[in-house]
């Protein structure tokens, strides 16, 4: 198992942060022109370019069945995520795009449970609670109207909550390199049939500003990755919030999106929850795991 440090952990989840914020501003300005399919097709198929030195070892690894039906899952789910996040951006302000996706670790815990077994204690359950009460906080149903842009970044959640599982089983099997590598390599596959059905013939802007955002959400996944393999989700989860503040600030002062409290607000309350989840969780292996002189980690 890969040594823990925390701070390093943190150090890569804030530099993620800022990645994805960075991507979230560029596939703002390109804006709705595009079809989110092609938008999304073309972020992936330009990243390529920054992946070419992972080929030769990609080629040369030993990938057991397991691994690629893991990667061909996440990669499937990946490209539906994808396709909707690009529509959710190009329709409600960022910090709604930001605050929605911080639903991903709270869907994973309900997905844990009823898909594979694991039991929900009653914290946890009152922490799910919690959490989703945050979300209505951001959506507000009836008080004003709910745009398909929320309901696209619902369905993002869901998918991204997934990929965010399998990484972290795939973190701890092979380097996050090479989980980058075949992550981009399978959704650019899955997005070519969505995009050419709705091809717009992009201006030399746009593909300029889809080649910026797949460079950084590159540097966001190869963090992400970093940052599991450096320490726990306890430690790096909280720090995410920061990405809700970042992308407020952006949105008031450069997309004319004023800065929304009820969005701040439930945007911390789902934080919060998912730290208290996570932190009972680091407590509990901490009860079933042996001491530090009794195995390595």
């Amino acid at each position: 198992m890969t040594e823990q440090r925390p701070l390093f952990g943190i150090l890569w989840m804030i530099v993620t942060g800022l990645a994805f914020v960075a991507v979230n501003v560029l596939v703002k300005i390109v804006g709705p022109r595009l079809p989110a399919a092609e938008a999304a097709f073309l972020r992936y198929a330009l990243g390529l370019v920054f992946i070419v030195p992972a080929i030769p070892t990609l080629l040369r690894m030993q990938i057991t069945a397991r691994q690629w039906k893991l990667v061909s899952v996440r990669g499937f789910v990946h490209t539906l995520a994808v396709i909707t996040w690009f529509y959710a951006m190009a329709h409600i302000p960022m910090a709604e795009v930001t605050a929605l996706n911080y639903l991903n670790p709270v869907l994973v815990t309900v997905g844990a449970a009823l898909f594979l077994g694991e039991k929900l204690a009653k914290r946890r359950i009152i922490a799910i609670g919690v959490a989703l009460i945050g979300a209505l906080i951001v959506l507000r149903p009836g008080a004003r109207e709910i745009d398909l842009g929320h309901l696209a970044m619902l369905c993002t959640a869901l998918g991204f909550a997934i990929g965010y599982l399998i990484a972290k089983q795939l973190s701890s099997e092979m380097s996050a390199t090479m989980v980058v590598t075949m992550l981009s390599l399978s959704v650019t596959v899955g997005m070519a049939p969505f995009a050419f059905v709705v091809w717009v013939t992009p201006t030399p802007y746009e593909l300029a500003m889809l080649l910026g955002v797949a460079f950084f959400a590159t540097i966001g996944h190869y963090t992400m990755t970093r940052a599991f393999a450096a320490a726990p989700l306890s430690v790096t989860q909280p720090v995410t919030f920061l990405q809700l503040v970042w992308s407020a600030s952006i949105g008031a002062m450069f997309f004319g999106e004023p800065a929304d409290g009820f969005v701040l607000l439930g945007g911390g309350i789902i934080i919060a929850s998912i730290s208290f989840i996570t932190w009972r969780e680091a407590q509990a292996r901490k009860r079933i795991t042996p001491a530090p002189n009794e195995a390595k980690h």
